[in-house]
């Protein structure tokens, strides 16, 4: 806790072995952490003191962190549950969810994407015992491996780099990662954006298979495939609460 002009600010102070440098993430599940360098020749009490001169320089950009987080926290609960004629983004848009009953010999609730009339029509078997909330995220998740692997293929091979595998998860703290042994992983939750905010993340860590870091000339790879990648990092960065809070039952 650190007492500030602003008034108290809670933070979880934590010590990484990799990190470099002292960093500060407000995070929307875990609030403010910050993160200085595991070494021996900083003790415990410098390290406690060094952070929270690290946070008093930089209060006025955690609390407008903060102050963001908390209306797309207060916008995201004014959308209430996930009921018949509900709005969900999808692909980018705001599409209405119509629930409805499958045929009476369908075994497994599907789908309708009314891309036109930007309507998600599910039909809900009365054999399929998953929530109306799980029908659709499961749905999202597939619609998401099609996308991205797509985008992989695509943009892959203008690179010049072969991925040695790729998964789809709900991570909550990135979009998307990219190990040293060439597996790439993803948030299923990319389709909920617009398709050029989910080619940005695909090409972000493909870019990391041939150069890691973020130095200079990552940051060059990844503008010859998504010059616009500004823009869409900072409509991830701008509507993340709403997309991880999306599709709650």
């Amino acid at each position: 806790m650190a007492d500030l002009p602003g008034g108290p600010l809670a933070y979880t102070l934590r010590r990484s072995s990799r990190a470099r440098r002292i960093r500060v993430v407000v995070d929307p599940a875990r609030g403010v952490i910050v993160t200085i360098p595991g070494t021996r020749r900083l003790g415990i009490g410098d390290g406690r003191r060094f952070a929270a001169g690290f946070v008093a320089e930089r209060e006025g950009w955690i609390r407008r962190h903060l102050e963001h987080q908390a209306r797309q926290r207060a916008a995201t609960a004014e959308r209430g549950p996930l009921v018949d004629g509900a709005a969900v983004l999808f692909l980018g848009r705001e599409h209405r969810v119509a629930f409805v009953p499958a045929r009476s010999s369908a075994r497994r609730s599907t789908i309708l994407h009314d891309a036109g009339a930007g309507v998600l029509v599910v039909r809900l078997a009365a054999p399929d015992r998953r929530r109306p909330a799980a029908v659709l995220a499961d749905w999202c998740r597939a619609r998401a491996r099609a996308t991205i692997d797509a985008a992989v293929a695509v943009h892959a091979a203008a690179l010049g780099v072969t991925p040695t595998g790729i998964s789809i998860r709900d991570q909550r703290s990135r979009w998307g990662s990219a190990s040293r042994n060439g597996r790439l992983s993803f948030s299923w939750r990319l389709i909920l954006a617009p398709p050029e905010a989910l080619e940005t993340v695909v090409v972000h860590e493909l870019a990391h298979l041939r150069v890691f870091g973020h130095g200079p000339t990552f940051w060059t790879l990844v503008e010859t495939r998504r010059p616009d990648h500004r823009t869409w990092r900072r409509w991830l960065r701008e509507r993340s609460m709403e997309l991880h809070g999306a599709l709650a039952a």
